[in-house]
């Protein structure tokens, strides 16, 4: 699965959604140029409700402000968990659970 932004965001973010295993989504972004905290008003990600994530652990991954990465978890609250990539550690953090399934602060190896 793979989504780009709308064309409102296409100048300076782009997204992609891939399945990692069963119930695992990463949600990649790269930026096209520096970000202004003003940007956040116009950034659509993925909608975790229609695109059907809210049953998943959902890693983010992407090199962004520290602020962006708030957003994002805000945004993203709906899913059974949240995890931020880490490549020190070759995963993802859990940063916030909905389910027994996920703890946080516990880490989600990735695979290649």
């Amino acid at each position: 699965m793979e989504y780009l932004n709308d064309q409102n965001n296409q100048e300076f973010i782009a997204f992609e959604v891939r399945k990692v295993e069963e119930g695992v989504v990463l949600v990649h972004f790269e930026l096209k140029r520096e970000l202004n905290p003003e940007d956040l008003k116009r950034i659509k990600p993925p909608d975790p409700v229609k695109n059907k994530l809210s049953k998943n652990l959902l890693i983010l991954s992407g090199r962004g402000p520290i602020w962006l990465y708030g957003f994002l978890i805000h945004f993203y609250h709906p899913v059974k968990a949240v995890a931020m990539f880490d490549p020190r550690l070759d995963g993802a953090v859990v940063v916030e659970s909905h389910s027994n399934e996920f703890e946080i602060g516990s880490i989600i190896k990735l695979e290649g």
